[in-house]
């Protein structure tokens, strides 16, 4: 569904989006720029002009002064906080850049905020996290566990301080417009439309998809909730799709856009260890932000592959 925010609700409401200049943080500034906000994209690189109407600033959150400053320039209404390093290699040389990106950033943040407790902030979660109900499991990745802890830094300043966190544990997020090209979608797309056969591994492993605008929709629920406060929303389809079954779909679309008989190498690549399912539980997100996907995997791929088409034409 698209969930219905009336353009008076963002219109000239002070914004702060860290990551901006990232796949997610691209179309949620787009977005909040056609509702009106006033919006302050923030990045590690210097931007010229802007598309939508949004203010840029050049700042590393992970740096406590920067984040601390940011917030008393802008002093936002609403935090969308989308800066991280995503990963999913298990090298333990990942571990310190990412507690310094994934961590180190989201405690900053929500430390410069507690003077103006009304401020509401949304991370930029992953399904990834471990639940409550994990018990001792251990995270999958360097990634995975900073991911987790800084869920339980969230609801940490929640509880003692007031602060009106939210935490969306995203899936895998897919979708038109310019992204890294390792990922899995853009990956293979690229590859079958340039004539190449994509190296996997076996392809078992189940994965919850979502499209990037029905991701941009769940941001726009969380930060008008007044209820999102202290809580943490699942954001996914609330289904699994093996990767083996999401390549094959990309492969028929690719092949009815473009032609051409390459095909995916199945085992080319060794699975990684730790991987599991990770599926959304839709339960909160439905009754809280009133949430639902608007966009099916199979819809979702025919927009991306016709962009990437287009643009590799």
């Amino acid at each position: 569904m698209v969930v219905p925010l009336a353009e008076e609700h963002w219109h000239a409401r002070p914004v702060l989006v860290t990551g901006a200049g990232g796949f997610i943080g691209a179309h949620l500034v787009r977005r909040l720029g056609e509702l009106g906000a006033r919006v302050h994209a923030v990045g590690r690189r210097p931007r010229e002009g802007s598309e939508h109407g949004e203010t840029w600033h050049v700042a590393d959150v992970a740096d406590a002064d920067a984040a601390r400053a940011l917030v008393r320039s802008v002093r936002p209404d609403v935090v969308f906080h989308l800066a991280s390093e995503v990963a999913g290699a298990r090298d333990p040389k990942l571990v310190l850049p990412m507690l310094h990106s994934n961590l180190t950033g989201v405690v900053n943040l929500l430390t410069a905020v507690t003077d103006g407790p009304e401020t509401r902030v949304v991370l930029a979660g992953s399904l990834e996290e471990l639940r409550p109900d994990e018990g001792e499991r251990a995270p999958s990745s360097p990634y995975a566990a900073s991911k987790w802890a800084a869920g339980g830094y969230a609801r940490m300043f929640h509880h003692l301080w007031g602060v009106q966190v939210s935490n969306l544990r995203i899936g895998m997020v897919y979708g038109p417009g310019p992204q890294d090209v390792r990922k899995l979608v853009p990956y293979v797309t690229l590859s079958l439309l340039r004539g190449q056969e994509p190296e996997l591994g076996s392809g078992t492993r189940e994965l919850d998809w979502v499209y990037v605008d029905d991701v941009v929709d769940a941001f726009l629920a969380a930060g008008a909730s007044p209820e999102a406060g202290g809580r943490t929303f699942d954001v996914g389809a609330g289904e699994g799709t093996s990767i083996r079954d999401t390549v094959d779909l990309l492969t028929r679309i690719v092949g009815g856009v473009a032609g051409g008989e390459a095909r995916p190498r199945y085992g080319a690549l060794g699975d990684r260890p730790l991987d599991s399912a990770r599926i959304a539980d839709l339960t909160a997100t439905v009754e809280i932000l009133g949430w639902r996907p608007a966009v099916g995997l199979e819809e979702g791929l025919r927009r991306t592959v016709a962009w990437f088409a287009r643009e590799n034409a």
